[in-house]
């Protein structure tokens, strides 16, 4: 991910809150890596000043000023969904990831919403209290059926997947709004996709899997509970925050809501309700995903991404970066570290103040997910700025962003007589140094691991993207290479490679001008300077730049 500390062997994680020991022993068994659990920290604080990863369940919140003591973190894992107490923005700010564990609980979740949904039909909290009460009623305790019933189901994804999967097992009628779902994955499981209103108006149990948005807040309010089929059951097992409590209340009160069954409210603990005292309302503290084996599952998967994450800079279930799965980083990871060194070269031809980076994506990478490779692209262009230490693969955007830098990006995934995937990327500046039209540079990756350029400024010339690099421009006349060879030869200088291109047509470097690009085996910018300044005194030589783009592993 552009952390060069990725190779480093020892690393350090935080595990703020209990975890189960499976998470543990997964961890654990990474040679140098040292684990901090919660029972023998005694200042967190302290704990995070030299912490790559801190993993943290509900409890301990992440915010802006804990993260000020935590310069090295690089990933911040959350055993479960929510993040509320998760300062993402400062995250990314200080280009930290933030992982959560979406679906590692779905079966557990879907359990206790079919739970829940049997207890309601068969009112077996009542029959449990009265009979503890000496009390034998059954005339009271006549119930209904989930067979045949018509089960509404907001939200399609892991956890409403796994309902409707029990459900149908029950013999229930499915229907479900979910817009973001494919209509096939309905169909294989059953599920007639419609409306909201809909779905609302036909259901006789509707129970709710979506997460809190500015959409889904209060999503179960007075209108919507209107058009409602009367005597619905409604289960609540995602957000406290999608009902409007005295809304449903009221309904409870009415008869126009015959049940409700609450996991979750929208301040926890629960100390005062408008469901307290409602014999119509079955009530449970957060206890959807409490199961051992979710907790494990939890636990293993979200040390699996940290680890994956730490070591091979794979994201996944990243809530402030789009994630990628193992299959899909391996594809991409080599145009992440191409674009980083392409950025990185180009920055060196960038002068004045950077006001818009253009990057155009052109093949296969067109069709997949780039936001790392551009990312990994704005980092490499920073790379030569006194702020580069503090922008990586997670913030470079946001970085941008805030500087007043334009970012636009193009992507042409099918194009006439081209070759494989190329990424361009394309400086404007303003001042002086802008004068001459932008700075451009386009690359490749070949055999899936080389790193090569293609152009720079309008000029065709293929080069290796790595290891030490000498970027000369001179004017196209006899002798220059020549003398590039004997000045280099005198002082030791070994060639690995020399590249030409002669400009035709460019903007940026006039007719009758070529760049070199001259790959040396001296990594050691003081071994070189010598070299350097002797081909500055060439008359017939324009500039001379020394870029290290280190080596492809």
């Amino acid at each position: 991910m552009g952390l060069s500390r990725s190779t480093r062997f020892y690393l350090k994680i935080v595990l703020a809150e209990k975890v189960s020991p499976a998470t543990l022993a997964l961890l654990n068994q990474e040679p140098g890596w040292t684990c901090i659990t919660a029972d023998k920290i005694k200042s967190l604080p302290d704990e995070l000043a030299d912490a790559d990863a801190l993993i943290v369940r509900s409890a301990v919140q992440v915010d802006a000023a804990l993260l000020e003591h935590a310069p090295r973190l690089r990933v911040i894992g959350r055993a479960g969904v929510g993040v509320d107490n998760i300062d993402t923005a400062a995250a990314t700010h200080r280009g930290i990831v933030v992982m959560n564990t979406p679906g590692a609980n779905a079966v557990a979740v879907a359990e206790l919403t079919l739970g829940l949904m049997i207890a309601m039909a068969r009112s077996i909290p009542r029959a449990n209290a009265g009979l503890h009460a000496g009390v034998w009623d059954k005339k009271s305790l006549q119930g209904s059926e989930l067979r045949g019933k018509t089960l509404g189901i907001v939200g399609l994804g892991r956890i409403g997947l796994e309902v409707a999967r029990r459900a149908a097992a029950f013999g229930m009628e499915l229907i479900a709004y979910d817009p973001y779902l494919a209509p096939v994955i309905a169909r294989e499981n059953g599920v007639t996709l419609t409306s909201l209103d809909q779905v609302f108006n036909s259901s006789d149990y509707l129970t709710l899997h979506v997460g809190l948005t500015t959409q889904t807040e209060g999503l179960i309010n007075a209108q919507s509970i209107a058009i409602m089929k009367p005597g619905v059951r409604i289960i609540n097992c995602a957000r406290g925050e999608l009902i409007v409590d005295a809304a449903l209340a009221d309904a409870l009160q009415s008869g126009r809501v015959a049940g409700a069954a609450l996991d979750v409210f929208r301040k926890e603990p629960l100390k005062d309700s408008v469901y307290f005292g409602l014999p119509n309302v079955l009530l449970s503290p957060h206890i959807a995903g409490a199961t051992d084996e979710a907790q494990e599952a939890i636990g293993i998967q979200l040390a699996m991404q940290v680890r994956d994450y730490l070591k091979l800079g794979v994201v996944q279930n990243a809530v402030n970066l789009p994630s990628l799965t193992h299959e899909e980083y391996l594809e991409v990871a080599p145009y992440i570290e191409m674009a980083g060194r392409l950025g990185q070269f180009l920055s060196h031809a960038a002068a004045g103040s950077l006001e818009a980076l253009a990057i155009t994506y052109t093949g296969r990478i067109a069709q997949g997910k780039t936001d790392l490779i551009r990312n990994a692209a704005i980092a490499g262009i920073f790379s030569g700025t006194q702020s580069a230490d503090s922008v990586n693969r997670i913030n470079a955007a946001a970085v941008a962003e805030e500087r007043g830098i334009r970012i636009q990006e193009d992507k042409r995934e099918f194009v006439a007589g081209g070759s494989g995937s190329v990424l361009k990327l394309v400086l404007h500046s303003t001042g002086p140094a802008g004068q001459n039209g932008p700075s451009s540079a386009s690359a490749t990756v070949l055999h899936g691991t080389s790193p090569r350029l293609l152009t720079y400024d309008g000029i065709d010339i293929e080069a290796p993207l790595q290891g030490t690099l000498v970027v000369i421009r001179n004017h196209d006349v006899p002798g220059v290479v020549g003398r590039i060879g004997t000045i280099l030869g005198e002082q030791g200088i070994n060639i690995a490679n020399f590249a030409l291109g002669r400009s035709t047509r460019s903007i940026k470097v006039p007719e009758g001008q070529a760049i070199a690009v001259v790959q040396v085996d001296v990594p050691d910018s003081q071994q070189l300077a010598p070299a350097l300044a002797a081909l500055k005194q060439v008359e017939a030589i324009a500039s001379v730049r020394l870029i290290n783009l280190g080596r492809s592993e």
